[in-house]
């Protein structure tokens, strides 16, 4: 661990929260999707049906967006399985730290390396869109990401800060690159007009992608490593 993650986790086990109740309260924020997807994702489908002279855009860049932060969640994954393991300071015992994060401890969180943190690529990556759309709701989407998805997975010890600030940075990097305009029309335009001609099946689709997105794939996760394990 590095002084700065050392300076920020010392002070945050140290001198921070020392309260049961709002210890609990960081724990169940950290732990539930309700306070992660259930709170951005509204926000693009509330940007999508809103009222807007430039609706065309506004949609690419929504459908530019989700596939951004598809993409970082995926290269998060991937980053995290090809760098060096790098143990979350959870379960690092060199480190002396306690941290109070009693019900959150996941045998399959444990085998994955802390570094990047695909929760901050993904949900940087949504809000990054969200401000590129609207400056000031986005603005207010990136200080929640910071704040309540971010933040807790430091103090919690299921991140280092410099996995969250990494995972922040390539979020925004991802988004920024997916909605320019030379990007954006190659893929977004067509994802669009395909929505428009067939709009049953296009919803439908669009409403499972959220869901499975607000939970992270989760239940996907479990299923194949539930197999993983029969064989």
């Amino acid at each position: 661990m590095n002084s700065f993650d050392t300076a920020v986790q010392v002070f945050l086990t140290q001198h921070a929260f020392q309260s049961a109740t709002i210890n609990h309260v960081i724990r169940v924020i950290a732990g539930q999707a309700s306070f992660k997807g259930f709170v951005l994702v509204p926000v693009l489908w509330w940007m999508w049906f809103g009222r807007s002279e430039r609706t065309g855009w506004k949609r690419e860049m929504i459908i530019a967006t989700v596939a951004s932060g598809l993409a970082s969640l995926a290269a998060g994954r991937l980053l995290a399985a090809s760098l060096p393991f790098r143990e979350r300071p959870l379960y690092d015992p060199d480190l002396h730290l306690n941290f109070p994060s009693v019900g959150l401890q996941d045998a399959i969180v444990r085998t994955w390396s802390s570094f990047p943190s695909d929760h901050a690529m993904l949900w940087t990556a949504i809000a990054t869109g969200i401000f590129l759309i609207n400056r000031r709701v986005g603005t207010l989407a990136l200080l929640y990401t910071a704040v309540f998805i971010c933040l807790p997975r430091v103090y919690l010890g299921l991140h280092y800060p410099t996995d969250v600030l990494a995972g922040m940075a390539l979020g925004m990097v991802s988004t920024y690159l997916a909605t320019r305009d030379a990007v954006r029309v190659r893929f977004a335009a067509p994802i669009l007009r395909r929505m428009q001609m067939f709009p049953a099946p296009g919803y439908t689709f669009a409403f499972l992608l959220s869901f499975e997105l607000i939970t992270q794939f989760d239940d996907l996760l479990l299923f194949v490593h539930a197999g993983l394990k029969v064989l």
